[in-house]
């Protein structure tokens, strides 16, 4: 996207997330591989990212429940990625068909060669990776040329439905700081690291609204954290309660595959929530 508005704020600043590179689409049929009968590990679309590809994929369980949704770049993802920023738009991955129970429409993932604003936190390259929960219309449209653009904005959903101690970041109002095809981007209030200047980015969580609604779970991981081919388990702030009856996740997960070499980003714990 060519316009950017960055998420200010002193200590717990955010950048929104729209540095993106271009990203040439390769598409194809889901594939599915793993157990026989209703559970194993099934795969979205293929799209080509640097020298390699990144797909979508969730697993379910025995009696056909989803467990985990996540990201997968194959070895060569990491190599020959743009250098320059250019306004060409996120890559867009559709889910398995097998992920339908699950809250999560698509994924989002932009790869950020310069990092992005404020540097002195983000200025690293990275992947944001938004695990959306609305459809890719509903996000082309939080679109400043929207009458009601700054209303949706400042339209912020009951706190009992988003992460607990995740907030809008101080240095200004919402509408302020949302983010043309995203939202508005949440912090959470107790991560007293964030401090420019000091903080040492290599992975994070954030989260998003936009409308009244809980609308994205967004990972931020950094090419060279992920070029040291970490393992990462760690659960994730809940709501209280869930607009939307699904499956949702419990943890989040950063790790290499041993047989394939692929670099997978994940939402783990996959549990049904009811809306309330």
């Amino acid at each position: 996207m060519d316009s950017r508005r960055f998420l200010r704020g002193v200590g717990l600043a955010i950048a929104a997330c729209t540095a993106t590179a271009a990203l040439v689409a390769c598409g194809g049929g889901s594939a599915e591989a793993g157990a026989a009968g209703s559970g194993g590990t099934f795969f979205g679309p293929s799209q080509n990212l640097g020298n390699g590809t990144a797909r979508t994929y969730t697993m379910l369980d025995g009696s056909g429940n989803p467990t985990e949704i996540g990201v997968r770049l194959s070895p060569g993802a990491l190599d020959g990625l743009p250098t320059a920023t250019t306004p060409a738009g996120a890559l867009m991955l559709d889910l398995p068909d097998q992920a339908s129970a699950t809250a999560f429409d698509h994924v989002m993932l932009n790869w950020n060669p310069q990092g992005h604003d404020p540097v002195t936190l983000f200025g690293k390259p990275h992947f944001d990776f938004h695990f959306d929960m609305v459809d890719m219309a509903s996000i082309q449209a939080v679109d400043p040329a929207d009458p009601n653009y700054a209303a949706k904005a400042d339209r912020l959903p009951d706190a009992r439905y988003v992460p607990q101690g995740y907030v809008v970041p101080p240095g200004g109002t919402a509408a302020q700081q949302a983010v043309p095809g995203m939202g508005v981007h949440l912090v959470d209030s107790a991560d007293s690291s964030l401090v420019p200047g000091s903080y040492d980015f290599t992975q994070i969580i954030i989260n998003g609204t936009w409308d009244g609604r809980y609308t994205f779970a967004e990972p931020m991981v950094t090419r060279d954290w992920l070029l040291t081919k970490p393992t990462l388990e760690q659960p994730l702030k809940l709501p209280q309660a869930y607009q939307k009856t699904g499956y949702y996740p419990t943890g989040y997960a950063v790790r290499v595959d041993d047989r394939s070499g692929d670099y997978v980003v994940a939402l783990t714990g996959m549990t049904a929530r009811q809306a309330s």
